[in-house]
Parts: C-alpha cells; structure tokens; sequence
C-alpha cells in the first residue's frame, strides 16, 4: 500500500512539472520602486553570496535563489500561486517566520499589508554567511518598509511581538524539534489566519494522526529535518494548539500547505 502511494504521489509531482512547464513565468521588465536602472539592480545582486529566494528586482533581473527560479515547483513564486494568498493584504499585519531573504513578507507588502515583520534566527550554516544581506539589498532596491527581527519561533509572544491578522510559517515546522510548542507560540501571536507550509509524508495515508521523527538526516541528507508529520497528524497539531477550520490548500511530492483560523 505504500509503494502504490509512493508512485502515486510521483506521477501526481511529474504532472504538477508538465503544467508548469507549459505556463512559463516571465520576469517583469519594470523598473523598481527605488528607480535604480539595470546596472545598478544587477551590481546590487551579484554582491549578495548566497540568495535562497529567487526575487524579481525589476528590468527582468531575478535574484538567483537556491530553490530554484520562478517556474520550479516549490518556488517561492508558485508557493504564492498554490497557497492561494489572499488578493490583497491592504491595512492588514502580517508576520512572517523563517523569512531568510524575504520574498513572502515583500509578497505581502506589495499586496497592501501596512506592517510586515520578518524574522529569522539563522539556524543554518549558509544563512550565517550571509545573514540579512540578502533581505537588505532587496529592500533596498524594491524600498520596501518591512521590518527584520532577528528571533526564533520559540520568541515569539504577544507581549513583545504584539498581535498579526496574518502569520506566515513556511518551510520551518520540520526543521523544529519541539513542533507543537512552536505552534503555540505562533497561535499567541496570530489574530485571524496562520498560513503552513512544511515537509510532510503523503506515504502515510488513512484517518490516524501519525508522526515519525528522524535522527540522522534521513530526509535530504539535512540534519536540520527532526519530523514528518503525515496529513492527518498536522490538522491533529494544529488543532490541537487552538486553532480552527484547518483546511489542506497545497500538496506537491513531500510539501503541503495549510490554512488555519484563530
């Protein structure tokens, strides 16, 4: 039964590919907001070592993001696409968790949100080197008003963060060794929608609650990787810390994404 799952949720990734493939995305040939030309932009960029998101800065530049460009499955361009962002954040908050170069809080902002904080601890070796250089120089060529923070997860609290009608928590679950105090820490900040994106195991199907943790880079080859939870067993935690209606929007091969309400 989980072999057939297995080449099930393969043909299901391949046919997500072939769409894609045929709709290619063509970067914006529009300038800036901050009105720096071409030259400018790409100088910019190329000072920047490491970019993980693939961001347009305008004049058709894209930052070279280590998720692969705008037309890879799991870009943070079709991420936006699959987990059906709202049309327009206008004079809405929004936090966004594990925000590394920011495309999503940029993503927001574009959108109307009048408050976007990013945060990030650095929890990995690449993201040291770097650090905010990435997020820096896009928000200097796209001037841009979100502001970075740097914090874990397991800082957050209504007290010194305050309250986000829209909290973005994407591609950090499974890197956190205490899953379900992290979705406690981000329901106490979440005033009306939490927004999930993580690894999951589609291999285990059915109606009960499942979870397998992984020791020794198992999924990967990534040390940071500590859990799978299967599709059941995240709308179990998530409701479990609080919130309601958690509803499934995205699955590709072992991603999943997943709206919930306070």
């Amino acid at each position: 039964m989980r072999l057939l799952r297995k080449i099930i949720v393969k043909i299901k990734s391949q046919l997500v590919k072939f769409r894609l493939s045929r709709t290619l995305i063509v970067p914006s040939q529009t300038p800036p907001k901050s009105g720096m030309n071409r030259e400018q932009v790409k100088n910019k960029m190329i000072q920047v070592r490491f970019w993980w998101h693939s961001i347009e800065l305008g004049h058709g530049l894209v930052t070279p993001g280590h998720q692969g460009d705008l037309n890879y499955p799991t870009s943070a361009y079709q991420l936006v696409r699959n987990l059906k962002f709202p049309e327009s954040f206008k004079g809405t908050s929004v936090l966004d968790i594990g925000a590394w170069d920011g495309y999503f809080s940029f993503e927001a902002e574009k959108r109307g949100a009048n408050k976007v904080l990013a945060i990030d601890n650095f929890y990995r070796d690449r993201l040291e080197e770097t650090a905010t250089q990435g997020f820096e120089v896009a928000k200097e060529i796209l001037a841009s008003k979100v502001e970075f923070k740097k914090a874990s997860v397991y800082d957050l609290n209504p007290e010194t963060f305050g309250l986000f009608d829209t909290v973005f928590f994407f591609g950090v679950f499974y890197h956190l060794k205490h899953p379900l105090l992290a979705l406690e820490k981000v329901y106490s900040v979440t005033k009306e929608m939490m927004i999930l994106e993580t690894h999951y195991e589609p291999y285990w199907d059915g109606k009960k609650p499942l979870a397998v943790f992984y020791e020794k880079a198992e999924v990967n080859n990534d040390p940071t990787t500590f859990w799978g939870f299967n599709e059941q067993g995240l709308l179990a935690a998530v409701r479990s810390v609080g919130f309601k209606r958690p509803e499934v929007v995205y699955r590709y091969a072992d991603r999943i994404g997943i709206k919930a309400y306070k």
